[in-house]
Parts: C-alpha cells; structure tokens; sequence
C-alpha cells in the first residue's frame, strides 16, 4: 500500500500542479477542467480512465457539459499519496494535448 505525504510533502508536490487545491484536511486535491464541448470533456473522461486503469488508481470525477471536475485521495491509504500526484500531473499532460 502507497504510503501517506506528509503536509510538507504535499505542499510541494503542489507547486508543479498550480491548478489543483489542497482540501482543508489535507486529504484530497482537486481540479475543474474546462473544454470547449461536452464532446471534448468526454473525450478527455475517456483518454484519463484509460490513464488511471493503468495506474490502478481512480479518480472521483463528475462532468456537466463542458466541466470535469476531479477529486484524487488514495483510498485504501486514507489520504494523498504519490499515486494522486502522480495522476494530477498526468491528468494536467492530457489537458494540454
């Protein structure tokens, strides 16, 4: 099991991951991704799940229209580990392609 980031260790892996937040306990972070469609927000939802199969880590997400909304905690481990930060930045490469 991935082991738990301290604060110190959150704060910054975040610096490279401007567009995410920290919750206020620490245990999760989260991104709005906008695209200019439904079409291109699926596609986006589409291309991220094939990312986190392979990773074995999945994200919370919801979408409306044009907005994807993720939210990445390791479960199992109770709070953020390298596995959401690993995801984040992932999911940031995807955005800009």
């Amino acid at each position: 099991m991935p082991e738990l980031l301290t604060s110190a260790e959150k704060e910054i892996a975040l610096t490279v991951l401007p567009d995410w937040t920290l919750s206020e306990d620490g245990n999760t972070i989260a991104r709005t991704f906008t695209f200019r469609s439904f079409t291109r927000a699926f596609g986006f939802m589409t291309s991220a799940a094939i990312l986190a199969e392979k990773l074995n880590h999945h994200p919370t997400w919801t979408n409306t229209y044009n907005k994807v909304e993720v939210l990445l905690t390791t479960h199992d481990a109770g709070g953020l580990t390298e596995l959401d930060f690993e995801l984040a930045r992932k999911l940031d490469k995807l955005c800009q392609v």
